[in-house]
């Protein structure tokens, strides 16, 4: 094996002991720590316009606020995260019928090919590192329909100097390692050589983030 392919399973590995400690830490916490975050889920719902009916993943759903946000507006949704301490914080707070919860990884989801109208994941890759997005968004693509609809809402950077700056240099002091490798790279480019079409984007918080819109490519 390749001494790349080795840092990459290194870093895998060390990207999975990490989730477990700090979300076992974190998750009582998460709610408070991301209300900047939050004005965007309703915005993400109605950016997606799902047809009635349609059945949506939420993936790396965390303590659940996504999935609610669809749940709310009559989807039928299951959010999947690996933390079981974040899905406890979700279960508690779950007060709709149309919505549960399972803990599973997003490289390897639990579900046959074209389950899902919609997949979802929401300020979640920047966690993550890239080989492992790489493979997530693989996974999405797999679950959702032909013609299906795949949503990524993550960080972004806008084009004025100064505030680019700022606002890299802001997210940097709570955001983890993997964030400046994320933000550094071409998230676009990803998302086609995944098998998404990237069809519409939204820029939210002030340009700080971005509501991707994506349909999986069918040969």
């Amino acid at each position: 094996m390749k001494n790349g392919s080795y840092k990459m399973m290194g870093e895998e590995k060390e990207y999975y002991s990490l989730t477990k400690r700090v979300w076992d830490i974190f998750a009582p916490f998460y709610d408070i720590a991301v209300t900047l975050i939050s004005r965007v889920r309703d915005k993400v719902v109605s950016f997606t316009n799902a047809r009635n009916g349609a059945r949506i993943l939420d993936v790396a759903t965390g303590t659940g606020k996504q999935a609610f946000a669809f749940a709310k507006r009559g989807y039928d949704v299951i959010g999947i995260d690996i933390s079981e301490a974040m899905l406890k914080v979700a279960n508690k707070k779950n007060k709709y019928g149309n919505v549960k919860f399972e803990v599973a990884d997003a490289t390897n989801l639990p579900f046959e090919d074209g389950s899902f109208d919609v997949s979802c994941v929401s300020f979640a890759l920047q966690d993550m590192p890239l080989t492992i997005i790489e493979k997530t968004l693989k996974e999405m693509v797999r679950v959702i329909k032909p013609k299906g609809t795949i949503i990524v809402v993550d960080y972004a950077l806008p084009k004025n100097k100064i505030n680019r700056f700022l606002i890299y240099h802001f997210v940097r002091l709570y955001e983890g390692e993997y964030y400046q490798k994320f933000i550094k790279s071409d998230l676009e480019a990803l998302l086609r050589k995944t098998g998404i079409k990237i069809e519409e984007q939204l820029p939210v918080l002030h340009r700080a983030g971005r509501i991707l819109k994506g349909m999986r490519i069918d040969d």
